[in-house]
Parts: C-alpha cells; structure tokens; sequence
C-alpha cells in the first residue's frame, strides 16, 4: 500500500497508537497533534496522495484561526486569504467582526485547499505515517485496541492494528458505519448546483451572496483567478445525478444576484444535496468520531470545516495525555460531553439560516423581519450571534461549585513573555499565575507565565485554550491538586 517515509504494508512494523482515518482538515490537524506529542500515528486515505483544489469550504472563523495560531500556522494563512470584518444576512443585516473579542477580529476568506497544504506538511513534518489509496472495510474492537480491516489499491485485504482510532472520513464515514452509529437527520436543500468559474465582471464584493424569492447565490474567490459559484433554485427539484450546465447556474445568479457576472470557462461543475444530521455518539469504545464523519451542516455561515478542525484541537490533547501515561481514560468521555453540545448547536443555527434566508409564508418572513431588528438593535444578542458563528462564544460545561472561568475560552491575553497563544505552540497546559512557580518534573507537561499586567487570577488554560482550573487566591495546596488532575504527577 502506499504510503510515505515508510514501509507502510499492512500487518508489519510496529502498531500506531492511533489510527486516524480521513486525511481532510480535520484528519490533518488531529493526526499532526498526536504526532507532535510523540504519539505513533497512522494517517489512511482512500484517495491517491493529492490535495484537490475542487474544495467546499472557503471561510476559516476566529475561533478555528486562534487554533491554528496556536499552532503557529496561523500567520501564513492570513498572508494567503483575504480578511473580511462584517457579514450580511438577508439582505439588510449586518454582522460587524471587527470587535471580536480576538485577535482575529474578521473571517478569513481562503479556499480549503489551502488550509489543507498548511496543515499536510504539518502532518508530514511531524512524522505521521501516511496510507494512501487504502479504505476500510471493517473493523473490530477489543479490551486492547481496534483492528481495521482494509483494501488496497489492488484490492489487496490486510489489517491495520492501533489503540485507538479516528474516524475524519466524512459525511459518509465508513467507520461510523463500521461501528454502527446512525447517523439520524434530513436533506434540507435538494440539488444545490456548484461551478468553479472565470467571471468577465469582478463583484463588488468578497463574498457575494443574495437571496431573491426562489433564487440563492453565492460567489467567493480562490485566489487564483477562478471563482467557486453555489447556488438553488428551489423550484427546480432534481437528482443529484442530473447533468448540469453552465446556463443553470448562470440563471440563478441572474434570479438571486441580478446578473451573472460574465461567468465562463467552468474547469468544474456539481449538483449536491445538502443534510443535516449528527450522530448520537462521537465516541464507542476505543472509535471516535469528528468533522463530518460526526455532523454535517448546510453550508450557512460556513462552519462546517471549523467546527471539524475544533472537534481536533479538542480531541488531539485528550488523546496524547491519556497515551503517554498523563491522564486517566476517563479524560475521553469529556470529548463527547464538551463537543456534541457544539455540533448540535451549530446545526440549529446554520439551519436556522438557511430557512430564515429562504423563507416564503408570512410568518417566516415575520420572524426574519423580527431576529434582524433585534440584532440591529440589541447588543447583547449581536454580540451572541457574532460568538456562535465565529466559534468564540462557547464554553464547555464546568463542575459544579468551579470558578467562573473554567470552561471558557481564553483571549489571546498578553504575557510577560509575549503572547497566550505563542505560549500554547508546545502543546502543554499553560499556567498563568502572579507568582512564581516551577513547573519542575512538569516541565514537558506545563508552561509556566506570568501576566503582562497587574491581574492577580491564577488561571490553568488547557493545550486547546480553554480553562482547566482557576483561582482568585490559591490556598496551599490548592495549586498542586489543581496540577495534578490536569497534567497528572
């Protein structure tokens, strides 16, 4: 089978400590920091070794952008993408980003290609392991580990063997087939038609979107001349399988947009359906589930891709402490109960979206009239929406009787030394604390700061930028009790 930097044939060499399946966004980032923290890791992809440049999502938000930068990947997307700091829903309401509460106050407007590039050398420079052309075809768990069962270019069956595996193959996961998962929700928009294109006339925008009775368009660049096109017609109804021409979707961008732009030269075209669904489970066993292997949105506001590459930044650590002897394997159970919340939460409202935009009874149109006058006028209810899109505006449940802080994300607040998220590129818990403190036998596991300013909260902040544990006053012992749950003795 193939592979890179090793012999990768099934049934030999040593056993991976995790198998991730799926080499997407979501695959690439979990697999890297697995790696990073000197777990073994397989990577297996079904399709040959390249990145395709036929991508789906476009829009990289705060929250995923805070992740990368602790990651150091941050800066050159940036350089690649486009900034946009506001965003118009339904003709006539604007969401400003520039006062996120980030450092990255705006979304990013880049092709998944692009992000996909970043985070594969990352992935390579790492040491994960790649199996290319190799899909699974079953899999069995036990007291000790998973084993998969795979095919190979030639059809060739062999078994791969890991601790745990990771199932980032997508909306039609064939590991969460494997493991029995249903995966319960509804087709919301049929025959959407996609088409990458040359436009004759550049929109007046950066992201061009607009919905006009029937009609929905939208319009983004890659960056490279060429254009992606989505848009439905929801009085044309067909089958996935219907071949699609170029007037079509010059049509609907004439119903939704006005004008087609001069759109010609397709190097692409598709028709989809767009679902929503969730599964129940995103964890069974020694399997676990991300991306949208887990949950698949339409596409409103565009966080799919983000909330898979979240789903990463949170299972990656949990994984690494529980492998290299740091954690108990009850860390994993957290998973589910911090990131299905999050899924579900994003699949209301990137469906709420979708139906608000395309709403036709009056009462529809009611509510629409109603939720943008509130947004427009109420801040509290701005500032909400703003966090729910851009992923900066949860926080996961804390233990009862905790600080009000833990649970919560982190900004990215300055340190003696610099910055929060330049400190959490090792990896490792970062302790915040007005007075010193020597991380001693810890010093692989935590990093220890001190604050740029006078603040006197001692705060625990997680590899994934949450907080573990905080306290106005520490009393003795309180410290160390708090360090050792986390990051273990």
């Amino acid at each position: 089978m193939n592979g890179t930097g090793s012999n990768t044939s099934t049934g030999t060499g040593t056993n991976p400590a995790v198998i991730v399946v799926g080499s997407g966004p979501t695959g690439l980032l979990l697999a890297a920091d697995l790696a990073t923290a000197g777990v073994p890791v397989t990577l297996v992809e079904k399709r040959p070794h390249k990145i395709s440049n036929l991508s789906r999502a476009f829009v990289l938000h705060a929250r995923t952008l805070e992740q990368l930068d602790a990651r150091g990947l941050a800066d050159d997307l940036e350089a690649k993408g486009q900034a946009l700091d506001r965003i118009r829903l339904f003709g006539r309401l604007t969401i400003a980003l520039d006062t996120l509460p980030s450092r990255f106050n705006h979304l990013l407007v880049i092709p998944q290609y692009e992000v996909e590039k970043v985070l594969q050398q990352r992935a390579e420079d790492a040491g994960v392991r790649f199996v290319y052309e190799t899909e699974v075809a079953g899999l069995r768990q036990d007291a000790d580990g998973v084993t998969l069962e795979v095919r190979g270019p030639d059809g060739e069956s062999g078994q791969l063997r890991a601790a745990y595996v990771v199932g980032t193959d997508g909306m039609r996961s064939a590991v969460r087939e494997a493991i029995g998962q249903p995966f319960p929700g509804r087709s919301v928009i049929r025959s959407v038609v996609l088409a990458d294109v040359l436009l004759d006339e550049k929109p007046e925008t950066l992201l061009t979107v607009a919905t006009v009775g029937d009609a929905f368009a939208f319009i983004a660049p890659f960056g490279d001349g060429y254009y992606r096109v989505i848009g439905w017609n929801r009085s044309r109804n067909v089958a996935d399988s219907e071949p699609l021409e170029l007037d079509e979707v010059k049509e609907i961008a004439r119903l939704a947009l006005g004008r087609d732009y001069g759109m010609r030269d397709a190097r692409w075209m598709s028709r989809f359906h767009s679902d929503e669904r969730q599964a129940p489970e995103y964890r069974v066993g020694r399997v676990f589930l991300a991306g949208d292997a887990a949950h698949v949105h339409t596409p409103a506001g565009g966080q799919g891709m983000n909330t898979g590459l979240q789903d990463a930044a949170n299972l990656g650590w949990k994984l690494a402490a529980v492998l290299n002897g740091n954690a108990d394997t009850a860390l994993l159970d957290t998973y589910q109960a911090e990131r299905h919340p999050v899924g579900e939460s994003v699949l209301r409202s990137s469906g709420g979206m979708v139906r608000l935009a395309m709403a036709k009874r009056p009462w529809t149109l009611a509510l629409r009239g109603l939720l943008t006058t509130v947004l427009d006028n109420v801040g509290p209810a701005r500032r909400k929406a703003a966090g729910q899109l851009t992923g900066v505006g949860y926080a996961y449940r804390a233990p009862r009787g905790s600080h009000k802080l833990v649970g919560t994300r982190v900004p990215d607040v300055a340190l003696e030394s610099g910055r929060l998220y330049e400190a959490l590129r090792g990896g490792r818990f970062v302790l915040v604390t007005p007075q010193p403190y020597e991380a001693g036998e810890r010093k692989g596991r935590l990093t220890v700061e001190s604050w740029a300013s006078d603040r006197r909260t001692t705060v625990l902040v997680r590899p994934d930028g949450y907080v573990a544990w905080a306290a106005e006053s520490p009393e003795a012992g309180e410290l160390e009790a708090a360090l050792t749950a986390a990051t273990g003795n």
